[in-house]
């Protein structure tokens, strides 16, 4: 399929233009760091809920056990399971990195080198809301694909370290986000956040957390040279480590 039919015209404009101003011209900023769009054309939203939903009927029907996306969601699965690894290759490097770069770059977002992909089901039969948390990513795609639900806001809480993720929130860093398929939200993986119930109906969403492995080498790289520089010339040598400093 050519992209043209999975994008909005106006996204498809905006990435094929490759400039900052066109980026922003599509994209609102709701709530600090939280950035949304029009993204995927409803047909393709029908055609990747159809995959997913025979891909389940095959797990149901051969009883075969597959990975769920991650320690929370106890339904979806994970895209790269049945084949779609290389178009999410391409998302990220094609439509999501341009984006991540201009809005995200002190987080790596110009070097987004990995992903995660996968889709959660939510609803009566699926999992009904999803707890405060953070995700294992640098940013994240968020994508509703559908399909007639009602509730199931995103609520965010503000971006915080480790060590103080679980403090309270500043006024301006509450806000809740309510889905709209083929609209996406744009947010760092560090942003606190969590769903809804979902009080009736189906929803599906389709999220992409991409990662940037160089950016993590150079972390860790600045912080083994800045423990070297610290250490005693006695502390070196019991190391066993040798190097040129």
């Amino acid at each position: 399929m050519h992209p043209v039919t999975f994008f909005v015209p106006s996204f498809m404009k905006a990435i094929n233009d490759n400039t900052e101003d066109s980026l922003r011209s599509i994209i609102s900023q709701p709530s600090p760091g939280v950035l949304t769009f029009e993204m995927l054309q409803p047909r393709f939203c029908e055609l990747l809920v159809a995959e997913v939903e025979n891909f389940e009927a095959w797990v149901n029907d051969t009883k075969f056990r597959i990975m769920r996306p991650n320690t929370m969601n106890k339904y979806g699965a994970v895209l790269d399971d049945f084949g779609l690894e290389t178009m999410l290759d391409k998302l990220m490097d094609g439509f999501i990195r341009p984006i991540s770069k201009v809005f995200f770059p002190d987080v790596g977002g110009a070097t987004l080198d990995s992903h995660h992909g996968f889709v959660v089901e939510y609803g009566k039969d699926w999992d009904v809301d999803l707890g405060f948390h953070v995700d294992d990513s640098e940013v994240t795609l968020n994508v509703c694909l559908g399909k007639q639900f009602s509730g199931g806001e995103l609520f965010f809480r503000g971006t915080r370290c480790d060590k103080h993720v679980n403090t309270g929130s500043q006024p301006e860093e509450i806000f809740d986000y309510s889905h709209i398929p083929g609209r996406a939200v744009l947010h760092l993986g560090r942003h606190r956040h969590g769903a809804r119930a979902t009080t009736s109906g189906h929803r599906i969403n389709l999220l992409l957390w991409c990662r940037s492995l160089q950016r993590d080498e150079e972390i860790s790289k600045r912080f083994l040279e800045l423990v070297w520089r610290v250490l005693t010339r006695e502390e070196r040598k019991a190391t066993g480590i040798h190097c040129c400093y």
